[in-house]
């Protein structure tokens, strides 16, 4: 059965973590296999501005996920304030954008250069020690990861 894409969107703002993690699953899913998602992608850039951690979290594995769709360069629009998000208030946050940007830079090759020099530039300074040696090393992942490519 196909999926509904309009509410497993509604589902991904639900205050049920649970649910809300089940559709982000559903749409990572569909994203791997179709571009029914990507049409949806100013609803993701908006969901990087969210106030709760998890729905900016959640915007930025779904745009990751879409990367390789991106024929319009939605993600070029948007990269500066997804980069953001190396540095997010929320530790865990930035561990996932860090993570999830190899995925971008393998899909948007024209963006690679931009990402490697957010990393570069990143300033961790603000997280307590042992956050801050995490997300060191994801950093460090990354960009060995990236320049592979």
């Amino acid at each position: 059965m196909p999926l509904n894409i309009v509410k497993t969107f509604e589902a991904l703002f639900d205050k049920d973590n649970n649910a809300a993690y089940k559709a982000l699953r559903e749409l990572q899913q569909e994203s791997e296999e179709t571009d029914n998602v990507y049409p949806y992608m100013h609803i993701l850039s908006d969901m990087l501005d969210s106030d709760n951690s998890y729905i900016r979290t959640r915007g930025l594995t779904l745009i990751a996920c879409n990367a390789k769709w991106d024929k319009d360069c939605k993600i070029d629009e948007i990269i500066d304030k997804y980069l953001k998000h190396i540095t997010d208030v929320k530790p865990i946050t930035a561990r996932q954008c860090i993570k999830l940007l190899p995925t971008i830079a393998k899909n948007k090759l024209e963006l690679r250069n931009d990402i490697l020099s957010a990393l570069y530039k990143a300033n961790i300074s603000l997280y307590d020690d042992s956050m801050r040696q995490l997300i060191h090393k994801d950093i460090q992942n990354a960009l060995k990861e990236i320049k592979r490519l």
